[in-house]
C-alpha cells in the first residue's frame, strides 16, 4: 500500500503520531533556545535531549542528523520571525518608521528579558557558518533576503509617507539595517546591554531621515 496515498482520517491524529509530533517538537524548542544562547557547533546533543526531557540516544528517531535538526531549526526560527516582522510592518496604526522603531523596541525588550544571554539565531550560526554544513549558507542567505524584503516594503512606504526621502533606495538601505542590527545584537550579547542596540538604532534613523 501506498502510505502516501492514504487520506489522513479526520479527528485527532493516532497516539503515536501525536506523541512524535509532540516530542519532535519539544527537541525544535529546546535546539532554539540553546542554539541563540550558544550556537550550533558548542551545543551537543544531550543537553538538547535533557531539556527536552527526551531519553538519552533518541535523538535519531526523530532527526536524520544533527545537520537536518540545524536545518529544521534555520527554517523555525526564519518564519517565526518573518511572522513577527509582517507584524510589526503591517501595523498601520503606526507610521511606517515607527513600526520599525516599535520592532527594535521590542527585540531590545527580548533581550534584556533573558539577560543578554541570547542573540539572533540566524546570525549566531551565520558566523559559525565556516564550521557548519556547507547546505547551511544558502538556508541562511534566504532568510536574510526575506528579512531584508520585508524590511523595503516598509521603508518604501515610509518615502511614499514622505518620512525619508525618495532618492534612497530601500532595498540598499534594508540590507543595511539587517548588517548592521546583527551586529549590534552580537554587541549587546558580549556586553550584555542594550547600549549597542540603541546606538545603532538612533545612527540608522538619523541616516535616512537626513
Amino acid at each position: 500500500m501506498d502510505v502516501a496515498n492514504v487520506p489522513r482520517r479526520r479527528g485527532r491524529p493516532p497516539k503515536a503520531a501525536a506523541g512524535f509530533s509532540e516530542t519532535r517538537a519539544s527537541l525544535v524548542r529546546a535546539g532554539l533556545v540553546r542554539l541563540t544562547e550558544k550556537g550550533f557547533t558548542a551545543t551537543g546533543l544531550d543537553e538538547i535531549l535533557k531539556v527536552a526531557g527526551v531519553p538519552k540516544g533518541s535523538f535519531y528517531h526523530y532527526f536524520d542528523s544533527k545537520g537536518a535538526f540545524g536545518t529544521e531549526l534555520i527554517d523555525r526560527y526564519g518564519a517565526y520571525f518573518a511572522g513577527k516582522l509582517e507584524r510589526f510592518f503591517n501595523d498601520h496604526s503606526r507610521s511606517p518608521l515607527a513600526r520599525i522603531e516599535a520592532f527594535i523596541a521590542d527585540a531590545e525588550a527580548a533581550m534584556e528579558r533573558f539577560a543578554y544571554s541570547r542573540g539572533c539565531l540566524v546570525g549566531n550560526l551565520g558566523q559559525e557558518m565556516g564550521a557548519l554544513p556547507e547546505p547551511f549558507r544558502q538556508q541562511l542567505c534566504d532568510v536574510f533576503a526575506d528579512w531584508q524584503h520585508r524590511t523595503a516594503g516598509c521603508l518604501r512606504a515610509a518615502q511614499a509617507a514622505g518620512e525619508i526621502g525618495s532618492l534612497h533606495n530601500a532595498d540598499n538601505l534594508a540590507a543595511f539595517f539587517w548588517i548592521g542590527w546583527e551586529g549590534a545584537v552580537l554587541r549587546a550579547k558580549l556586553e550584555r546591554s542594550g547600549s549597542p542596540l540603541q546606538t545603532f538604532a538612533e545612527g540608522f534613523f538619523t541616516m535616512i531621515r537626513t
